[in-house]
């Protein structure tokens, strides 16, 4: 694996409208790669309010008709313990704003159950992406989207959680104190496996945050993004101004 000193590719902008519209020509470029190369995409969503903004941009009419949405395949990073509908479902933002504006064959959206048992949906994803990468020691996802929270936290993958020291395991239900409930995650190996990673951050809640997890000492217990370091892929950061002001040269 990467070692925790590999330099990651910090790309800042002048806003976080900025920001999604690099992310999204960023997709669509690695998408096309991808199609040409093995004539699929699979990518895992992020939830989050810069992400949804990618995901309204690719619905676009500016940008849809970019991608073979037909060779697309689309798996979550992380989920709440909610139903479908739910508005805090990742799901459910991810396909009012993106899964149900393009050309997007049902059977390609590999959707996070939230609701029922947690453990159990945990193994079914699980499950799910070892069929759909037949044979693989790891997931290769063709691209992770990821945000992080103002707390350092990445997917669902909280401070302090028991999660972080998955090592075996390419999903599991990670029981979150602070919210006092369970999220069903892509743990840091299975995310790590992934051919691209691109976190996208935004906005002055994460000044603090982001020199910590990208300069500051290793404390994965305390800042769970620290622990995103691919084995054999890129690592991409698109922020703004905003979150990056007091990120040094």
């Amino acid at each position: 694996m990467a070692t925790p000193e590999t330099t990651p590719d910090v790309r800042i902008f002048e806003d976080s409208e900025a920001v999604a519209r690099a992310a999204t020509e960023r997709f669509i470029e690695l998408a096309r790669e991808a199609i040409d190369a093995r004539s699929r995409f699979s990518v895992a969503l992020a939830g989050g309010s810069t992400p949804k903004r990618v995901y309204e941009l690719l619905a676009s009419d500016e940008f849809k008709d970019q991608v073979d949405w037909a060779k697309v395949h689309i798996f979550f990073g992380d989920e709440r313990c909610v139903p479908p509908d739910h508005h805090e479902s990742n799901y459910r933002m991810a396909r009012e704003a993106l899964l149900a504006q393009v050309m997007l064959p049902l059977e390609n959206v590999h959707r996070m159950i939230g609701e029922g048992d947690a453990v159990a949906n945990a193994r079914l994803y699980e499950d799910e992406l070892r069929q759909f990468f037949d044979g693989a020691q790891w997931p290769q996802l063709d691209l992770v989207m990821l945000g992080m929270g103002d707390d350092g936290h990445t997917a669902s993958l909280f401070p302090g959680s028991r999660a972080l020291h998955e090592d075996k395991a390419w999903v599991t239900a990670n029981w979150v104190e602070k919210f006092s409930t369970f999220r069903i995650t892509l743990t840091a190996p299975a995310i790590n496996h992934a051919a691209h990673i691109m976190f996208i951050v935004t906005g002055a809640g994460k000044t603090d945050r982001l020199p910590e997890v990208l300069k500051g000492p290793r404390e994965t217990d305390r800042l769970p993004s620290q622990l995103i370091h691919p084995v054999n892929g890129t690592l991409e950061w698109f922020t703004d101004k905003a979150a990056a002001a007091k990120l040094s040269n």
